[in-house]
């Protein structure tokens, strides 16, 4: 069984996390199964880029994160309050564990952001929002990340996205690497994106 925590800052996209619930719960019902996803915030109440209030399952002070296999982290927005989680040293340290361990690492949007803020992008090839005039695109070289024009870039154990609408291709990327090719295309065409 694999175990994927998905850590939840304030002000994220609800849309950006609810594509892992979706494929990783279709995954557990319809398809081959193997995968729990847990949600993980700083705080025991999040409320999302768009005033949504989330509930995560634990708070991180309550998981171990030797007992994970993956990290996903949904994107968010700056004006919502989405850095000042996605920045604090703890939030930091769980990617930091993640990337020590060398175990699978999913980001959609300006999540890869906190990648870089982690140090854990230095010299490797990745991506994040291509908008507004590529600023968080220069954010992210900031970093020292090569950063790449492409909608998904996987670096080592690292998947980092341009933007929301990269999210459903990461969670299925994020499927196949724990599971296998064969079970993911199964779950796509059950969720009606192959034929």
């Amino acid at each position: 069984m694999a175990k994927i925590m998905m850590l939840l800052a304030d002000g994220f996209e609800a849309v950006e996390a609810s594509v892992f619930t979706d494929v990783l719960g279709w995954n557990e019902m319809e398809g081959g199964g193997g995968t729990e996803l847990v949600t993980v915030g700083l705080r025991d109440r999040l409320k999302c880029t768009w005033n949504f209030t989330v509930i995560p399952e634990f708070t991180l002070g309550e998981v171990e994160l030797a007992e994970f296999d993956a990290l996903v982290i949904p994107g968010g927005f700056e004006e919502a309050g989405f850095y000042e989680d996605a920045y604090d040293p703890a939030f930091l340290d769980v990617i930091r564990h993640f990337d020590t361990h060398e175990k699978w690492i999913g980001t959609i949007c300006v999540a890869a952001l906190a990648l870089g803020k982690a140090g854990i992008l230095q010299g490797k090839r990745a991506t994040t929002y291509n908008g507004v005039g590529s600023v968080r695109q220069a954010q992210l070289k900031d970093f020292g990340a090569q950063v790449q024009q492409d909608p998904i870039v996987v670096e080592n154990h690292i998947i980092t996205s341009h933007n929301p609408s990269t999210a459903f291709d990461v969670a299925f990327l994020v499927l196949e690497k724990l599971t296998n090719t064969e079970n993911t295309k199964h779950v796509k065409k059950l969720m009606g994106f192959e034929k």
